[in-house]
Formats: structure tokens, sequence, C-alpha cells
């Protein structure tokens, strides 16, 4: 696979120019490039229990869509029409192997950024019609032709089709228009309207979001990780209290020392650096307490030493930080704090969704680190 998708762009110039600013279209970006899924086995997929998937029919002389929810089953496939529908099939990196190596290629954004693959399959003229979203997106197409529309730029004000179970944006007039090939690749930049057509069957698209959490979630999600951590003896005080005009103000001094009580907990870069890793490698479904058999150290050294590997759960999430002597390693929402003698070690698991023997160390600690992972379920072995 081509590890750089962005044909004659170097990385500093796509950050500079394109990054989050405007959109790019790329010819022939992926050559050669392959559908991660077959379309009967992506079908396959939306008739699964845990798999979240959607199905959107369009009826272009009435102009009415309908939306359906997964699962499916194979008599809904058997009656689809020839056109005007599109399946959509979320976090296929989470379910397929080849679907999780299709999104390496995108690691010139930080790897923690992206959210999921999900993989759009249409029949000729299906669409979701023009939409925006809050995040980054890469458009792929594998398989088929697809027209996109590009342009504008939206918000949760922008007015929009009251009467669909999709959003359609009403004030809709692109500014560029396309069709892509196998292997062409569309960069839309959050917030900008773009629209996707099926221009005959069998048209599959590859789209490669990205996590952008919003303010408000980010304050709620620390604040709960700060406040698991306090105390109910940890409580507002004012032994400095003076007498004063009226009994019903909010003196400045109270705002003041409310101000205080909070900005202790955002100012603290140790403990906002420890819940931004655990934020951002929490998967994108969590699984229960995986139901597995417990490995021991002993039979971990076996499967290494008899040219085993270690692989890395599709749906889990690895990151890393430096920080002082430490190297810390996060995990699926869990933090191990290690010296940076293991920072080979955390910069593999990191890097690489496949480490055999000769990458990972026999010392007693890295073979601990390795062993926890693989208890939880964030690594598995294979022969």
């Amino acid at each position: 696979m081509n590890s750089l998708p962005l044909g004659a762009l170097t990385v500093e110039k796509f950050l500079a120019e394109y990054w989050q600013k405007k959109p790019l279209l790329i010819r022939n970006a992926l050559p050669g490039c392959v559908p991660p899924i077959a379309a009967d086995e992506l079908a396959g997929l939306a008739c699964e229990e845990n798999v979240e998937s959607r199905l959107i029919m369009h009826d272009g002389s009435s102009e009415k869509w309908d939306l359906t929810h997964g699962p499916f089953t194979e008599e809904t496939f058997g009656a689809l029409p020839e056109t005007h529908w599109t399946l959509l099939v979320q976090a296929v990196d989470f379910w397929v192997p080849e679907a999780a190596k299709f999104l390496d290629q995108f690691n010139f954004i930080p790897s923690w950024r992206i959210d999921d693959l999900m993989i759009s399959l249409a029949g000729d003229g299906g669409g979701v019609g023009p939409h925006f979203d809050n995040y980054d997106v890469f458009l792929v197409q594998v398989s088929g032709r697809r027209q996109w529309e590009v342009g504008g730029l939206f918000d949760d004000q922008s007015p929009r089709r009251p009467d669909t179970p999709v959003m359609i944006l009403t004030d809709w007039e692109p500014e560029e228009r396309w069709i892509l090939e196998p292997g062409d690749l569309l960069y839309v930049p959050p917030r900008i309207g773009h629209s996707g057509i099926a221009v005959g069957k069998d048209c599959m698209t590859c789209s490669v979001g990205f996590r952008a959490p919003s303010h408000g979630d980010m304050l709620r999600e620390y604040s709960h990780f700060i406040a698991n951590d306090l105390s109910e003896e940890i409580r507002y005080a004012d032994p400095d209290l003076v007498p004063q005009a009226h009994h019903g103000q909010i003196t400045r001094e109270a705002l003041e020392n409310a101000h205080h009580i909070l900005r202790q907990y955002v100012e603290d870069k140790e403990k906002v650096a420890e819940w931004f890793g655990r934020s951002v490698t929490i998967p994108k479904y969590r699984e229960e307490e995986p139901t597995q058999e417990t490995y021991s150290l002993d039979h971990l050294r076996a499967h290494l030493s008899g040219g085993g590997v270690l692989i890395r759960n599709e749906g889990s999430r690895f990151a890393f930080q430096h920080q002082g002597a430490e190297i810390w390693l996060f995990v699926d929402g869990r933090c191990f704090r290690r010296s940076h003698s293991q920072a080979d070690l955390v910069e593999t698991l990191c890097a690489q969704r496949e480490i055999g023997s000769d990458q990972s160390a026999e010392s007693g600690d890295d073979l601990s680190l390795i062993l926890a992972l693989l208890n939880h379920g964030s690594l598995y072995l294979s022969d």
C-alpha cells in the first residue's frame, strides 16, 4: 500500500495549505487500490447485531428520503431497487483487519486523531444529499464512480430540510464538481458542504473520519475525570470572610475564590496530559471486559520464542507521551507509566499493528507490559 496518498504534495505543504483550510482533490492518490472489504461482505457485516449501519433511500421524483438503521437481513438487500440507495457501515476497521490496515496510509495525521473508517456502498444515483461534517474527512473512491460536489461553509444555524431523516442543506450551491474514479481521493475540511452521488453501480467509497470532540464534551469529560479523584472533604472554604454590606451579595472575593478553585485543576498540566491521553484512546465502541483465557509469562515467552507474533486488536487505540523521566503509554483509555528504558517497545506498540519476537524485548518489564495488554485484549496472539 502507498503510505502517503498525497500525490505530488509533501505532508508539510498539505498541512500548511489545505488541512482544515480548503478542499483538495488528488487524482490517482492510491494507484491500484482495492476495496478493503468486498461488497457482499460489507452487506453481511451490516447484518451483524453489534455493527452500526444505515440504509438511505431516495425517491428522486418525490424528493422523499428514508433512513433505516441496521442490523439488516439478506431479504433487505435482496429487495433493494436498482438505483438510489446507499448502505453506510461505520467503523469497518474495528471488525476487518484489512480495513484497519487501510487507515495506516493516513498516519501522516496523528493516529490518535483518526476516528474510524466508514464505508459506503451505493447503487446508481445513491447518496445522502448535500451536508457538512464537523470533522475532517478523506473520501477515497475504491470501486465504481462517484460525483462529488463541494462548496460553502456551514454551521448548525444553516437552513436544512425539516422533513427528512438525514441532514439535507437547502441553500446548496456547489462551487466545484468532480467525478472520482477508483484511487482518487477528496479531502474535505470541517463544515465545508459536500454531496456525493454514485455514477453507475458498485460504487464503494471509504471515508476516513477524524475525532474532533466539542469543547463542551472536553470540559464535561475532564471535570468528571478530576472529580472522580477528589474527596468529599475538599470543599469551598472562606476562612478570611469579613462583614459585608448586604448579605445577598456575591462579592468579588467570593468569585475570585471560586475562580481559584477551578483554575488550579485546569492548570494542572500533568492531570490534563493524563486525561487527554486516556480520552483520545477510548475505543469508538466500548467492549465489556474480554472473556478470554488469562495468559502467563511462560505462555507469552513460549509463543514469542516459537516465532509467534503479537497483533494489535483492530478496535484498540494506542498513543504515547514523553513526560519527564517517563514515557506514558495510553491504550484503550488506560495509562501505563513506564521508564524511558521501555521507550523503544512503547513506540513500536504505537507504530506497528503486528509485532514479532525481534521487536519485543525480552526484559521482564517489557514482557509484563505486553502481558497486561494481552490479558486486557488490546493485543492478541497469532502464529
